[in-house]
């Protein structure tokens, strides 16, 4: 009697989770009776596979024809650099977003791995990035804690963490610009291997490692399980609390490492202006690039062509003499749209 008891909620838990295989979305309990037919409607035309590289292609090709130098290789390049920051943190954040949370301190965990990597690099390259790393796990560990054991909510608590951080970072700098010289250092920010700036290329290696983990590992495919229906995944044997907790630890540890490379590439550490806006700029090309707010879904390359599209934009605008001001504009309506196109539909 009790095994075919457990056989029927295997069978049961069986339909209910299931694990697309193009986006990894999780997918919950419906019955075959009430399953409608694929919308095939202008509306799914912006999706993960096809939306977000359509229009960074016509952005592209736009821009090309209609701007002076934008398509030549030491712009693209210099694209490509300027973006490798919000590269680091999108990935991150992408994680963050499936596993349905999200992250508002990156910014400020840049700033005060700038600050304290500013501080000890007198002591040395290793102790100064150890420990400037050290400080970001340990935003990541709080992050995960109050949200993943407290129960605490995920917006509201790193909106807190957000001012906490950036106020640490200004006490431990005084408030003042950390000027230093170190050329093995700001080689990470200002080197180039090849004709291929450095920080590129460790974008290029935390985008592969990245999107090996969401479809190639089963902590990937528990991130969007947890996100898509945290009771479905408890239910299927899933540590939903510990996941929570690495996705937190994953976009502070992401963060740090951009602080490092832009503190890098300034020569200088700043409490003040290093990340400002940049948990914005992550979450544009997160949802941009097809990942939901309402978790369940990673999509890691979409995320990159979500943060290409919003350089494309910078840079043209700037290449155009028109004033940034209205670039953001334009970011917010392109973000509003990709929200409008993947708010939930009726069942």
């Amino acid at each position: 009697m009790t095994r075919k008891f457990y056989e029927k909620i295997n069978k049961s838990l069986k339909q209910c989770i299931s694990v697309d295989t193009q986006d990894y979305s999780f997918v919950q309990c419906v019955s075959p009776m009430n399953s409608k037919k694929p919308d095939l409607s202008w509306k799914n035309l912006w999706n993960p596979n096809f939306g977000a590289p359509a229009a960074l292609l016509i952005l592209y090709v736009a821009n090309a024809v209609f701007t002076p130098r934008f398509a030549t290789v030491s712009n693209t390049l210099n694209m490509l650099l300027q973006v490798s920051t919000t590269m680091f943190i999108a990935v991150g954040m992408t994680f963050v977003i499936a596993s349905r949370g999200i992250d508002l301190t990156v910014g400020s965990t840049m700033a005060l791995v700038s600050v304290v990597v500013a501080l000890l690099i007198k002591y040395g390259i290793t102790v100064a990035i150890s420990f400037a790393l050290c400080c970001a796990l340990l935003v990541g560990l709080i992050n995960g804690f109050l949200i993943s054991r407290l129960k605490l909510d995920p917006l509201i608590t790193t909106l807190a963490a957000l001012i906490l951080w950036r106020g640490v970072a200004q006490v431990i700098g005084d408030g003042q610009l950390v000027p230093f010289t170190n050329p093995t250092f700001e080689a990470l920010g200002k080197g180039y291997l090849g004709f291929i700036p450095i920080q590129v290329v460790i974008a290029a290696v935390v985008i592969a490692g990245a999107f090996f983990c969401i479809r190639s590992t089963l902590f990937g495919r528990q991130i969007v399980a947890v996100g898509g229906n945290e009771k479905a995944a408890r239910l299927a044997g899933i540590r939903a609390e510990r996941v929570k907790y690495i996705v937190y630890i994953i976009s502070a540890l992401l963060a740090g490492l951009a602080g490092l490379v832009e503190t890098a590439r300034l020569g200088l550490g700043d409490p003040s202006k290093v990340g400002v806006n940049a948990e914005f700029e992550a979450i544009a090309a997160v949802v941009v690039g097809g990942t939901p707010f309402s978790g369940g879904r990673a999509n890691i390359l979409g995320t990159v062509v979500g943060a290409l599209i919003m350089q494309v934009i910078s840079t043209s605008f700037n290449m155009l003499l028109i004033p940034f001001t209205w670039s953001l504009v334009l970011k917010s309506v392109i973000i509003l749209f990709a929200i409008f196109l993947q708010r939930p539909k009726e069942v």
